[in-house]
């Protein structure tokens, strides 16, 4: 028998509520070696995201990783926290809020946002909790990656069922995949590119960098780099550019296995040595700035661009709260979400 939580009874004069679960990958919640220690344990355990059988993988990441990986990486994040925390944890409250406002002016039911994140504060079960509270007898959950991969949508389904198993009242469930093609998200994706030319001026090449994932699993099945292509190829076409002015690559991998190609930082660098002076990096497969967008991309992945021998390099932010990206996010709840 399941050890159902003992939830106290929901007051039935609250009206039910469409809840919205928006879910993003996830922050330490300080930028210290404790805590990037913490939230790397938490990542790094998820089945999803290293396949590698549980018990070499235990020796590795104990052993080796958990011991020298959270000092480096507590210093990158310092390196890109403000005063108001991490950056990823402040865009995402201004989404939520802001998408809560929206949906209240679209809406013709009672609707509640609740923010979590996969992995750190707040949690999945955190936000369930929010929208238990809010008598919320249906629950959409939006994560917040427009391209399918079983290491970011797949791990999220699995968090919040396993979550939900310790419920008695189970809300009815919907669970968005994937949006990579919808097109308020690649209008929102060009408007933003179109805002940077109009003061930056169009740059030689545009280069679209998506997070990677290992080659095997790609072998094994998961649609993710097709995903990407179909996002990058779709952007291309938005802005009319020629097939010779973009590309599209795969950033921050992580061991010494091979991870789905081109590189991100390989790509820069062949095209600051091949003589390309000027480039823009866009990363449309992040909702929200962050670690890897911040710093990866916009310091070091400029070096090597600069380095290399180019001499023009600018990093267009992610959609963060911008009212396109709201309305991208509100769009879909209107798409997916039903009514009693």
């Amino acid at each position: 028998m399941l050890p159902y939580q003992n939830h106290p009874v929901i007051n039935q004069a609250i009206p039910e509520h469409l809840g919205i679960l928006l879910v993003n990958l996830g922050t330490p919640d300080a930028p210290t070696t404790e805590d990037v220690r913490r939230y790397l344990a938490e990542f790094l355990n998820d089945t999803r995201v290293v396949e590698t059988p549980r018990w070499l993988w235990w020796f590795i990441l104990n052993g080796i990783i958990l011991r020298t990986r959270p000092k480096r990486s507590a210093e990158a994040y310092a390196s890109v926290w403000t005063d108001d925390g991490s950056p990823l944890m402040q865009v995402s409250k201004h989404q939520a809020e802001a998408l809560q406002q929206q949906l209240g002016e679209r809406m013709d039911q009672p609707v509640k946002v609740a923010l979590a994140m996969r992995y750190g504060n707040p949690s999945i079960a955190a936000g369930l909790d929010q929208l238990r509270q809010a008598n919320a007898n249906r629950v959409l959950v939006l994560p917040l990656y427009p391209q399918y991969s079983a290491a970011t949508t797949a791990s999220i389904f699995d968090a919040v069922t396993a979550e939900l198993q310790g419920w008695r009242r189970i809300p009815e469930l919907r669970f968005i995949n994937r949006y990579q093609d919808h097109p308020a998200y690649i209008r929102a994706l060009a408007e933003s590119v179109r805002a940077v030319w109009e003061r930056e001026g169009k740059p030689e090449r545009l280069l679209m960098s998506f997070h990677g994932i290992p080659q095997d699993y790609a072998d094994g099945g998961d649609p993710y780099p097709g995903e990407c292509q179909a996002t990058a190829s779709l952007l291309a076409a938005e802005l009319g550019l020629a097939d010779e002015s973009w590309e599209m690559s795969f950033q921050s991998r992580m061991g010494r296995k091979a991870w789905i190609q081109p590189y991100t930082d390989k790509t820069l660098k062949a095209w600051g040595k091949e003589g390309v002076k000027s480039v823009h990096v866009i990363c449309p497969g992040f909702a929200a700035d962050c670690l890897e967008t911040l710093e990866e991309i916009a310091v070091e992945n400029r070096d090597y661009f600069l380095k290399a021998g180019g001499q023009s390099f600018h990093y267009i932010p992610a959609l963060n709260e911008s009212p396109g990206h709201i309305d991208v996010m509100a769009e879909l709840v209107q798409q997916h979400a039903w009514k009693r």
